[in-house]
């Protein structure tokens, strides 16, 4: 999204929404990569799923109703959660997985918030369905991020549609940056398991900072003069 924004001059509510669409192709991808390695956890996937399915139309409708000037603020108080949920959670690379009734309703409200997050923010949920994996299932951050990734593909296309409905999404460029990341998916994967769990969580948490950053920076400057159509796009 950040990328969109900086490079196709997007302002952040057609950029959240167009890196929407980016998230299907390299999900699915990313999803059968895990899967062949057994790192998928198909129940607490359909679970997940079934709320962020629901939340995902949620978060596009706010996404196209709240002002242009607020939207990065959400997206950096979001990164600044994700941050203190990482660092509070110690990964590991396996753990004992316990999936019952009150961890089902917990991966549903888990779902549901990833979801709402996905439509408004443009992000696949993955931020707060892994650490949410380990937490609750105890899941080791492999399988947290194939079962997440697989999440992803149904709540990408949900939050779409309500996108597309909205017109407020570029469907090409989603389409083109999705495949591409597509291609590049099985390579992530294997790095994933190359690196520490610990080195991980501080490279992801630096991608943040910067993403913070630019998201701040490019909203500041877009911000007034979108300010009188905050809820046309432009």
């Amino acid at each position: 999204m950040p990328a969109l924004m900086a490079v196709a001059q997007m302002d952040q509510r057609r950029a959240s929404a167009t890196s929407l669409v980016a998230i299907a192709p390299a999900a699915v991808v990313g999803a059968i990569t895990y899967a062949a390695q057994g790192e998928v956890h198909w129940l607490a996937a359909l679970t997940l799923a079934i709320g962020s399915v629901i939340g995902a139309p949620i978060g596009a409708r706010l996404l196209r109703g709240l002002p242009l000037r607020v939207l990065p603020w959400i997206f950096v108080g979001f990164i600044a959660v994700v941050l203190v949920s990482l660092f509070t959670t110690v990964p590991s690379r396996s753990g004992e997985v316990h999936f019952g009734v009150v961890e089902a309703i917990v991966l549903l409200l888990i779902g549901l918030l990833s979801g709402v997050l996905s439509g408004l923010v443009g992000v696949g949920g993955g931020v707060v369905i892994v650490p949410g994996l380990e937490v609750v299932l105890g899941a080791g951050d492999l399988l947290a991020k194939g079962t997440s990734l697989l999440t992803m593909v149904p709540t990408s296309v949900s939050g779409t549609v309500a996108n597309l409905r909205r017109r407020v999404v570029d469907l090409r460029v989603g389409l083109t940056v999705g495949v591409t990341a597509a291609v590049c998916s099985p390579a992530g994967a294997w790095l994933a398991r190359l690196v520490d769990p610990q080195v991980g969580t501080w490279l992801f948490a630096a991608f943040l900072v910067v993403v913070a950053v630019i998201v701040l920076s490019r909203g500041r400057r877009t911000a007034p003069r979108n300010g009188a159509t905050d809820g046309e796009v432009t």
